[in-house]
């Protein structure tokens, strides 16, 4: 027998995944996913497609396969955009199976490395994520900061402008990223939602960070957490609007998530706030319409994961002369919450695909409502505004 000292170098433990077999073995490796899966459009390979995924987490969950080099860059590659959930006629819940292989791989050390980490940590302190913010904008304005490279917004905030309550009716999510940077998306929301003589709430420092990026990432725990505290801040029974996609789409998930009856309950109060105004449409003025050809981009999160992407046509028709569909029934952008800062080169193959799908609606704006979707196309030179914006502006005018 082997003494335990001998063991330590010559016995290998199978790594272990904990992936629901039933969601696993529901992939039948048909192929129709695979269209709609942009890392397999750019590489052409299976393994950074769906099926070639799934096969792999069967072998190492069922056939004790080592994590190998091939098998971590096949799941650190997936941007995690669920268009190939939309395309499944098997019902493949690809996201929990990438959420629990990648959870399982951070708790082992093996993705997700400790400065990511500790970057995840800055967005709990809004206050020190907007000293810093504060603190880069400096540096842009002086060029030091290599703002497209990054996928900063062209002109970071210095100061911002404060939130003040009208009311109780909703409220609205205001999250940590986006609060640091398009502050002034969240300010006109709030002016749209109260043209319908509605009062809201900013939930500002009180729920900073919903968990979105630390759920991609892996961190599942600290996702938990997080939700945790956004639940007991956000107590209550009015709706919660949110104008950023992957950010409801995070918070819609908390009964899967926090598996409890209060974080279902909470979850069936989260709306995305196009969702919400085109649910209110005929509480707006009757206003002039822009003079603009508006072409939607969907963020993933929005029309993948949320499915209420049509509620952005809904919201924007009548404040703008005309809207345009792109032509790649929704693929992925490549901005992927951290993915573009992870996987440049793959994010940048991805974002070529969008552009020129962009190119062809040749409309004088693209719609996004999703703030890491419309910085990253926005870094390409596509002319990216939040919907809220432009109906905001209609609005005004």
């Amino acid at each position: 027998m082997a003494s335990r000292g001998s063991c330590r170098h010559t016995c290998r433990v199978a790594f272990k995944l904990e992936l629901n077999a039933e969601d696993l073995g529901a992939c039948v490796s048909c192929g129709l996913c695979l269209p709609h899966c942009p890392t397999y459009r750019v590489t052409g390979d299976d393994i950074a497609s769906p099926r070639g995924r799934i096969l792999l987490m069967r072998a190492v969950q069922d056939g004790g396969a080592p994590i190998d080099s091939d098998v971590l860059r096949s799941m650190e590659t997936c941007v995690q955009c669920r268009g190939c959930e939309t395309a499944c006629p098997s019902g493949v819940p690809f996201g929990r199976l990438m959420e629990g292989t990648r959870e399982a791989l951070a708790a082992d050390h093996k993705i997700t490395p400790r400065w990511q980490r500790l970057g995840f940590k800055v967005l709990e302190y809004p206050r020190l994520l907007r000293l810093g913010s504060s603190a880069l904008a400096v540096l842009q304005r002086t060029r030091l900061v290599p703002s497209k490279k990054l996928g900063l917004p062209a002109k970071l905030p210095i100061r911002r402008q404060k939130y003040e309550a009208s009311g109780r009716d909703v409220f609205m999510f205001t999250g940590c990223v986006m609060d640091a940077w398009q502050r002034d998306v969240h300010l006109a929301t709030q002016r749209v939602i109260e043209a319908t003589g509605t009062t809201v709430t900013p939930t500002g420092d009180v729920a900073p960070c919903c968990g979105a990026l630390q759920t991609h990432a892996g961190l599942t725990p600290e996702a938990r957490k997080l939700a945790q505290k956004m639940m007991a801040a956000l107590a209550g029974e009015q709706p919660i609007l949110v104008d950023s996609a992957g950010c409801g789409a995070a918070m819609k998930d908390y009964g899967h998530l926090v598996d409890t009856d209060a974080a279902r309950a909470f979850s069936a109060r989260v709306l995305d706030v196009h969702e919400w105004i085109a649910d209110n449409i005929d509480q707006f003025p009757t206003v002039t319409k822009l003079d603009l050809v508006v072409a939607v981009q969907d963020p993933c999160h929005l029309r993948h994961v949320q499915r209420t992407h049509g509620s952005v046509r809904t919201a924007l028709r009548p404040f703008v002369r005309e809207l345009r569909e792109l032509d790649d029934e929704g693929l992925c952008c490549g901005a992927g919450g951290s993915y573009s800062l992870m996987e440049p080169a793959m994010a940048g193959d991805i974002r070529q695909r969008k552009m020129g799908s962009i190119e062809r609606a040749d409309a004088d704006v693209v719609a996004s409502a999703n703030p890491g979707c419309s910085l990253y196309l926005a870094a390409a030179g596509a002319p990216t505004r939040h919907p809220v914006e432009i109906i905001d502006e209609a609005l005004r005018a």
